[in-house]
């Protein structure tokens, strides 16, 4: 019998938008949709969404209606894509004046992304954290890095260019690689937790990749330095889009070569082996806390943890809370 490949779909990595890319170049195309009744614009300011007052979960979308209300110098257009047949673009009100700011505080409150994503519908999550990604990508390279001149908006908001006659200078929207893994050894994975996340609060071991550097190069790298611990048998698990600010963490699971413990930085306040039945009894005793579950993190050792015989994770944290 042939063994299913596995393939893993995390949060904020949905896969039914349609970007249209290839009509990102197309002015007239752009201008229709611009005007269609099933477009919506997903503001942002301060790279916050804007969410309708008492309702924190629930994010605004403008219509055409609403965005002719402000002053077309208050704001910045990226198309997103299409979903559902309805398309999407970020307002991004960066350069709003305090009137129109005033206008946008009408719709609702500007709120982090971070803190209520895990309160939204996945694909919904999708669109906020694309329409974010770019106005954070925006925000930073408002300047050519070549000359310093101030650059321009094209593409949709998906490329920008000099506006230098003598240097012209394109830039795309990029994304910091980032690896997350869990190690494993035994019937044990491999946890640790940074000083200002909340208490009992423990995930997997993740950091940016250099350049010059392989993925596989990283993951031993990250977990060497910061836990002492040395991999081998670097297996992909899947990916996810973290826009905070702009990084792709691309999920790995490693077996261990060795189980002491000697890590050679001070980034981790606690690093410690954890087998499933120590998982288990710290979450009932309320000390141990498991990662956001909108995170691949969470996905990793959920798929670790369910390997081994038991109830499943999901319903041993339903029967906690």
């Amino acid at each position: 019998m042939k063994k299913k490949n596995h393939y893993h779909i995390n949060f904020l990595s949905t896969e039914n938008l349609n970007r249209f890319s290839e009509f990102r170049t197309d002015q007239n195309w752009m201008e229709h949709k611009l005007k269609s009744a099933s477009t919506f614009f997903v503001p942002m300011t301060n790279l916050k969404n804007i969410c309708k007052n008492n309702e924190v979960s629930q994010p605004v979308l403008l219509s055409k209606k609403d965005l002719e209300k402000f002053n077309e110098d208050s704001y910045s257009i990226y198309f997103l894509g299409e979903l559902e047949k309805q398309f999407y673009f970020a307002a991004d009100f960066h350069c709003a004046n305090t009137k129109d700011e005033e206008r946008l505080h009408k719709f609702g409150e500007p709120v982090e992304l971070r803190k209520i994503m895990s309160s939204l519908e996945p694909d919904k999550a999708s669109i906020l954290s694309y329409a974010r990604a770019l106005s954070y990508w925006h925000s930073r390279n408002k300047y050519c890095g070549v000359c310093g001149t101030k650059t321009e908006i094209s593409d949709a908001g998906h490329k920008i260019i000099c506006a230098n006659v003598s240097c012209k200078a394109e830039y795309f929207p990029r994304t910091d690689p980032a690896i997350i893994v869990l190690v494993s050894y035994g019937d044990k994975c491999l946890l640790a937790r940074q000083k200002h996340w909340p208490k009992g609060q423990y995930a997997t071991i993740a950091g940016f990749v250099e350049p010059g550097e392989s993925l596989e190069q990283a993951v031993k790298r990250e977990v060497n330095e910061e836990t002492g611990v040395i991999v081998d048998k670097i297996r992909y698990h899947s990916s996810q889009p973290w826009p905070f600010p702009s990084a792709l963490m691309l999920g790995f699971h490693a077996p261990a070569k060795n189980k002491n413990i000697s890590p050679r930085d001070n980034e981790l306040e606690d690093v410690r082996w954890f087998s499933r039945a120590e998982i288990i009894e710290s979450f009932s005793k309320g000390t141990f806390r498991f990662p956001t579950k909108v995170s691949v993190s969470f996905s990793l050792l959920e798929h670790w943890f369910n390997k081994y015989i038991g109830k499943p994770l999901a319903e041993i944290i339903n029967e906690n809370n």
